[in-house]
C-alpha cells in the first residue's frame, strides 16, 4: 500500500517560517503531480502548491505566492513545503497529495482540485498566532 507521510508542522508566530516534509514510498508519483493542500475549521480544502511531471509545471496559490516554495528530492522520494513569512491565517491542517496520471495532473495543474487526487496523507498542523 502506498503511504505519504508528512512532517515538519508546528506552532510559530507570525513571520516566522516552517518546513513541511511529505516521504512517499510510490516513486511513480513523480512523473505525475505531487501537492500541498491545506484544510482550516469550517472551510474548505485548498490547494497550495503543485508540482506536475517532475517540475515542468508548478503552481501556487495567490495566497502564498512569494512566501512558500514547493521542491520534490527524487533521491528521497519527498515533497517540500517551505512557508516564510507565515500569517495567522496560513493556520490549517496541511496535507500532502499524489496523482500517478499525469493526463489528470496536466487538466489540473493551474487550478488543483483535490477531488482528483488518488492518495493523501494524514495531515500536518500549522499554528501560526498574532
Amino acid at each position: 500500500q502506498v503511504q505519504l507521510v508528512e512532517s515538519g508542522g508546528g506552532s510559530v508566530q507570525a513571520g516566522g517560517s516552517l518546513r513541511l516534509s511529505c516521504t512517499t514510498s510510490a516513486y511513480t508519483y513523480w512523473s505525475g503531480c505531487v501537492g500541498w493542500f491545506r484544510q482550516a475549521p469550517g472551510k474548505e480544502r485548498e490547494g497550495v502548491g503543485l508540482i506536475v511531471n517532475g517540475g515542468t509545471n508548478k503552481y501556487y496559490a495567490d495566497s502564498v505566492k512569494g512566501r512558500f516554495q514547493i521542491s520534490q528530492d527524487n533521491a528521497k522520494n519527498t515533497l517540500l513545503l517551505q512557508m516564510n513569512s507565515l500569517k495567522p491565517e496560513d493556520t490549517a491542517m496541511y496535507y500532502c497529495a499524489a496523482e500517478a496520471d499525469v493526463k489528470i495532473c496536466w487538466r489540473m495543474s493551474a487550478n488543483p482540485s483535490a477531488a482528483l487526487f488518488g492518495d493523501w496523507g494524514q495531515g500536518t498542523q500549522v499554528t501560526v498566532s498574532s
